[in-house]
């Protein structure tokens, strides 16, 4: 009996330690942010950005759209960097803020935010590791996530972070970084894949799929050999699992050294042929000593491979936007492949040139024109047809419409229901509760994955969700006794017109058009004794719906509408 009770008591335990650090979402201890974001000038960066685009425009003969609105913007950032609409708070500071810039200090203001680093890590993340839970014990995903939030919130170069990543030793737990190689341990072994480490880290930092290549040689890149694949996967061969964590033998139990070899499929008393570890393209980049995975670090990261600058601007890119500058994001061209040079180059050379922090990366993107332009042409000074509207958005002369990602959308339904921001100041119940709502609401309506910036249609069961869902009903009640925003606008905005212009603040970051103010004023406002000519109602006395359930119709709508559920 004794033996249940103590092993009860360590589960009530270790379930408070596990809420609690769900809770917190940002480790303990993390350092404040460096201000190199605020002191770094980067307008001669920004201004050959912007060049490099009104070349292209001007070749292409296309007028870009005219600059979109500001606050258009602030949602825009809010979702790239946050994950969720700016909230009714955050609308009002920004509003407030004087000064014909605040795009840009607002820009750093979430670069500072933890939220961004949180975000940012898991988004980072997938890339790394993908959203399985891996291997049991040897694997913490969470631990991943909350050290790379670390390395963001400190403005690591992206560079240091990588060769952690790679060449990282120690456990799990206490060397964070080494869950990016226990995540690929060969079951109940101490051994690791060596084709899924090279093959990921190939996929992650340069941006190149070569995974096929561990078979044969790459169908769609000649560049990519099946010998390249080997020798690439042979700089991890020495990785093993002790009980101090991931090393480097070089010697086995054998007291022989540690070598790749590739067997032959269906031969088990094969020996195996020998790879010796080398890559594929100027082994001069490899700095020696040190061990093979710290040496294939160096290459990886190498000051002159533009390829790993490229691979991060791209990805970079994607996440500001919501789709890549070149799709699939981790398929991208050889350098030699391309005629001249693209706005990854400008972006990538940019990027390198300021310390490879991503912190820059996110400023030259935000401060650009093209991420400040609005989503359609003005027909009125410049009349487009459907063809010509494809080539503005192929050359980014036009802001991309893209359909938020599943953790947009309940990020924003979330914060949607409430005016306070939603951070690291709320209260621990408002926070564990966003962290299960969104942990829910991913597995019904979908995630995406490692391939999260594919271009995805929306489903029926996904708008069915957003109707009718759990959470939609949660996050849109007026009652007297609820906390949401929709309540609080019911029972502090001045009149039925402030109403409306609060719910579209809170849902969609923008004022309603007159057309839809009035609209709705006459819903709020409409009486069965009323033809309703000018809304279309026909209800009956004992059906009508009172004042807290028109409100809450109001916010279901605007939750439901497709301007909600996109980036624009």
């Amino acid at each position: 009996m004794r033996a249940v009770v103590v092993f009860f008591a360590f589960g009530v335990v270790s379930l408070i330690v596990y809420l609690v650090a769900a809770v917190g979402q940002v480790s303990p201890g993390t350092a404040a942010p460096a201000k190199v974001a605020e002191s770094e000038n980067l307008d001669e960066s920004v201004a050959r950005v912007n060049e490099w685009f009104r070349r292209q425009w001007g070749k292409e003969q296309l007028t870009p759209a005219s600059p979109a609105d500001d606050l258009t913007i602030l949602r825009r950032l809010s979702l790239a960097m946050i994950g969720t609409v700016p909230s009714m708070e955050e609308i009002r500071s920004f509003e407030a803020d004087p000064g014909s810039d605040r795009i840009s200090r607002w820009t750093l203001k979430y670069l500072k935010d933890p939220r961004f680093a949180d975000y940012f890590s898991e988004r980072l993340a997938r890339s790394l590791v993908g959203v399985e839970q891996g291997p049991f014990i040897v694997y913490r995903r969470d631990r991943l996530t909350s050290w790379l939030s670390e390395q963001i919130q400190a403005d690591v170069p992206w560079s240091e972070t990588v060769t952690q990543l790679i060449a990282s030793e120690g456990l799990w737990t206490d060397s964070p970084a080494a869950n990016f190689i226990t995540v690929a341990r060969i079951d109940d072994e101490s051994e690791f894949d060596e084709n899924r480490l090279a093959g990921r880290t190939v996929r992650a930092f340069l941006g190149q799929r070569i995974d096929c290549a561990q078979c044969h040689d790459h169908k769609f890149d000649e560049r990519w050999k099946q010998a390249d694949f080997e020798g690439l996967a042979a700089f991890f061969c020495q990785a093993r699992l002790t009980i101090g964590g991931v090393t480097d033998k070089q010697m086995n139990d054998d007291n022989q050294p540690v070598v790749y070899k590739v067997m032959t499929p269906g031969q088990d008393d094969d020996p195996g042929r020998e790879v010796t570890p080398v890559v594929p393209f100027h082994p001069e980049w490899v700095t020696p000593g040190g061990s093979l995975r710290a040496q294939f670090a160096s290459w990886v990261t190498h000051p002159e491979n533009r390829r790993f600058d490229r691979a991060i601007s791209n990805r970079v890119w994607g996440l500001m936007f919501g789709k890549p500058w070149y799709a699939p994001v981790d398929d991208l061209k050889h350098p030699e492949q391309l005629a001249e040079e693209d706005a990854l180059d400008v972006l990538g050379t940019e990027f390198h040139k300021h310390g490879r922090k991503l912190s820059v990366l996110i400023r030259l993107i935000v401060e650009s024109d093209v991420f400040r332009l609005d989503s359609q042409s003005n027909p009125e000074i410049d009349p487009v047809d459907e063809k010509t509207y494809a080539r503005q958005l192929e050359h980014w002369s036009v802001y991309p419409l893209v359909r938020l990602r599943p953790e947009q959308v309940i990020g924003s339904m979330f914060q949607s229901g409430s005016v306070r921001t939603i951070d690291q100041n709320s209260h621990p119940f408002i926070r564990l509760l966003r962290l299960t709502n969104e942990s829910d609401f991913l597995k019904e309506y979908g995630d995406l994955g490692d391939d999260e910036l594919l271009q995805q249609v929306g489903t029926i069961p996904q708008s069915l969700m957003r109707m009718n869902g759990r959470f939609t009903q949660e996050f849109t009640k007026t009652d007297p006794a609820a906390l949401t925003a929709s309540s609080h606008i019911l029972r502090y905005s001045a009149d039925d017109a402030a109403v409306v212009e609060n719910c579209f603040l809170a849902c969609l970051s923008r004022r309603p058009s007159p057309e839809e103010t009035a609209f709705f004023v006459e819903y709020l406002q409409y009486k069965p004794d009323q033809s309703g000519s000018g809304i279309g109602l026909k209800i009956a006395p004992d059906e009508l719906p009172n004042r807290h359930q028109r409100v809450q119709d109001l916010y279901w709508s605007l939750f439901n509408s497709p301007e909600f559920s996109w980036n624009h």
